[in-house]
């Protein structure tokens, strides 16, 4: 003869424990994985900023032309110029616009010191010109921008066409701040640092 036996289901006290337990362990990653998440998209942006950097300069040796990586801090944006000399202008790449996350910026947050040996005093590249007959060092400052700019050897110089080691882009996203900076000769680096102090470190 068969008997039943009885299916007892979980009682309302264990569930409520369970779900308890479960919100416990919940609440403690939430924030952990935002903070993981946040530092993947500002390492991505960083990322991005030091390959365009690398292409520009790639692209004016191969192209025997000046190249720049134009920032817009207004809207967190870069992208690749070239100097077209028969128009005596500036032009775009057909590359697109490249846009920072949400919440990363072009700035370096409180740090006060460049990364060691690389620039004298901590700043953004010098603002991009608008460029004339005069050649691409013509014309006025571009207002909110920030150039790095290659020679058709693919050597970094400054506006007025000498060769310089001291440009360099940052972001940040208020936490880390990441710098791409360029030597001389020329080296593309990326560096790490807490945003809220001067630990530079490469990347």
């Amino acid at each position: 003869m068969l008997t039943s036996r009885r299916q007892d289901g979980f009682s309302i006290i264990e569930l409520v424990a369970t779900l308890g337990i479960i919100g416990v362990v919940a609440a403690a990653a939430i924030p952990s994985t935002t903070r993981t998440l946040s530092d993947l998209r500002l390492r991505g942006d960083a990322r991005n900023v030091h390959n365009g950097v690398a292409l520009a300069k790639m692209r004016a040796a191969a192209h025997y032309t000046r190249e720049r990586l134009f920032v817009d801090r207004s809207d967190n944006s870069f992208h690749i110029e070239y100097w077209d000399k028969t128009a005596s202008a500036w032009k775009d790449e057909l590359d697109p616009t490249v846009y920072l996350q949400s919440g990363v910026t072009f700035d370096y947050g409180a740090l006060s010191t460049p990364p060691p040996n690389t620039q004298t005093t901590l700043a953004q590249a010098a603002p991009c010109r608008v460029g004339s007959s005069a050649g691409p060092s013509g014309g006025s400052d571009i207002s909110g921008t920030a150039c790095i700019l290659f020679n058709s050897r693919g050597i970094p110089v400054d506006a007025n066409g000498n060769i310089t080691g001291n440009s360099a882009l940052y972001i940040t996203d208020g936490t880390s701040t990441y710098g791409v900076t360029l030597s001389a000769t020329p080296l593309v680096r990326l560096w790490w640092s807490k945003a809220s102090g001067n630990g530079w470190i490469q990347r």
